[in-house]
């Protein structure tokens, strides 16, 4: 019988903070350096309103953040 085990690797995660583009609240998320370029959209924790986030990373640190409103 073989014995398997579980290791959890947690990555450094980035907590960054910022403006929601709809309630103006000071909000954070959670961005993974270990991935270059990342788009997504994600719900204000204030408003629950949709935010396009595009984000750059270079050499573990944040390049670029972008995050704005969906026109809704």
């Amino acid at each position: 019988m073989k014995v398997y085990s579980k290791e959890k690797t947690l990555a450094r995660m980035i907590e960054n903070f910022f403006s929601c583009p709809y309630c103006f609240q000071e909000i954070s998320f959670l961005i993974d350096p270990s991935v270059p370029l990342q788009h997504y959209i994600e719900d204000c924790e204030v408003c629950c309103n949709p935010i396009s986030v595009r984000i750059e990373v270079k050499n573990g640190e944040i390049e670029n953040f972008f995050a704005e409103n969906l026109g809704q």
